[in-house]
């Protein structure tokens, strides 16, 4: 069973063509095994939420909060880590900001 905070490897579509790839991305919930995900990068110049080494990354990556989007849970492969606690409020105060503005 997906948590949120985990780290998986997943089939994903990119946006600007239709080529799949293997990637990994953070599971921000799941429900009727669809998931939704935010994406994750190894091009530290993208913005977003750093995640380390030290965090369980295999290397230095960037959680791109502008990039979520939802995936069957059949296209994930495996589970690679899940987030500490301090990670996962930092993902979430994140979406916050950027969701609040629906409110305005």
């Amino acid at each position: 069973m997906l948590k949120p905070g985990d780290i998986i490897i997943a089939q994903i579509q990119f946006t600007d063509t239709f080529e799949i790839k293997k990637r990994p991305a953070l599971v921000l919930f799941e429900e009727f095994d669809n998931v939704v995900v935010a994406g994750i990068t190894s091009n530290l110049e993208m913005k977003g939420i750093p995640l380390s080494k030290s965090d369980g990354a295999i290397k230095d990556s960037i959680i791109k909060i502008n990039y979520i989007f939802t995936i069957s849970k059949a296209m994930i492969s495996k589970t690679l880590f899940h987030l500490n606690k301090d990670k996962k409020k930092m993902v979430y105060n994140e979406l916050i900001k950027r969701l609040d503005n629906l409110g305005k």
